[in-house]
Formats: structure tokens, C-alpha cells, sequence
């Protein structure tokens, strides 16, 4: 497939997909800084209504922390390497986030029961489970957070996570996970 072929085709999945940013490579706070800023600027340009813009960007802040934080160097032929991907797109009644990044196979079995347990719980069990957090009752880990963003990204968007895992080698898998905020 030529070059421009998989432009044209990569421009016609995102129109198709209602993509609006895409982002992928390394993440730092300031290229942090700058996909937000990005996503803003769109959502101003459209007229987006304010609460519903504020958040969305709660959650995109959350997502992008989330891979700065937590993302690994994924080692691939001697390269250290730490590339994720965002994106957000805009449907009808709702925006769509969608964050990727590698991660150690060991924590994987710990993320996928945190993310469940965010999932079986109803709107006043995340009230509680966020209070609980914030109060450091559900044993902080190292990096910082008890899944205090995913349980706050859970009650901005009023939505399950969605999430997957799939295998790199090398003692690393590619966590995603899709957040929907609707826009009503």
C-alpha cells in the first residue's frame, strides 16, 4: 500500500469514526499540555456547551495523567521506547476519549480488578469509594492513587470503562480504555 493510500485511508477511518484529535508518541507534561489545549480550542470552535466541555477535559486530564504517570518504557529491540496513544472523538450525544499505553505484565491482574470494581459499582458506591480514597482508606500505591482518576473519570462520564488488554512480549501488555461523556 503506497504512502499516500494509507493517508487517505487513515483520514476516511477518522471521519468515519468522528475522531477530532488524535495523538500518538511520547507523552510528556508538556505535550500534555499541548493535546489539551488542542481538544479545547476544538471544542470552543464548535460551540460546545460549557459544562459539558469542563468535563470532558476533566476526564482527558485524567486519561493523559494516567499515561504519563503509569505508562512503562516498553523495551523493543534495544530501544527504550515510551509511545501511547489519545484520542477523542465527537458523536452525536457524546464525546468519546480513548487512551493506549504499554504496561508490566505484573500489573495488569491489579489494574483489570481495580477497573472492575469501579464497573460494578452504582453512583453512590463511587461517591463513597472516591470519599474512601481521598481519606487513604483503600491503600494508596506508589504511583500515587488508588485508582482515584479512573474512579472520578467513572462519575464525570456517568458511563462503564471500557478496557482491554493485549500482549507485547517482552513482559508488557498495551492497556486501552474508552471513556464516554455524553453531551446531554
Amino acid at each position: 500500500m503506497s504512502t499516500m493510500k494509507y493517508i487517505y485511508d487513515m483520514h476516511q477511518m477518522m471521519l468515519k469514526n468522528n475522531i477530532i484529535l488524535v495523538y500518538e508518541g511520547e507523552f510528556t507534561q508538556e505535550i500534555t499540555k499541548s493535546v489539551l489545549a488542542m481538544a479545547e480550542r476544538n471544542m470552543d470552535s464548535i460551540g460546545e456547551e460549557s459544562g459539558i466541555k469542563r468535563k470532558v477535559f476533566n476526564v482527558m486530564v485524567e486519561c493523559l495523567q494516567n499515561i504519563v504517570k503509569h505508562g512503562e518504557d516498553y523495551v523493543s529491540a534495544d530501544l527504550q521506547i515510551n509511545t501511547a496513544i489519545f484520542m477523542i472523538g465527537k458523536q452525536q450525544n457524546s464525546y468519546i476519549i480513548t487512551t493506549g499505553n504499554p504496561m508490566k505484565n505484573e500489573l495488569v491482574d491489579g489494574l483489570k480488578s481495580k477497573l472492575d470494581k469501579i464497573n460494578g459499582l452504582d453512583k453512590d458506591g463511587l461517591k463513597a469509594l472516591y470519599k474512601d480514597i481521598i481519606k487513604g482508606g483503600s491503600g494508596l500505591t506508589d504511583k500515587g492513587g488508588a485508582g482515584l482518576g479512573f474512579v472520578d473519570m467513572a462519575r464525570k462520564s456517568g458511563q462503564k470503562l471500557e478496557y482491554g488488554f493485549e500482549p507485547l512480549g517482552n513482559g508488557h501488555t498495551f492497556f486501552s480504555l474508552k471513556t464516554t461523556v455524553p453531551r446531554g
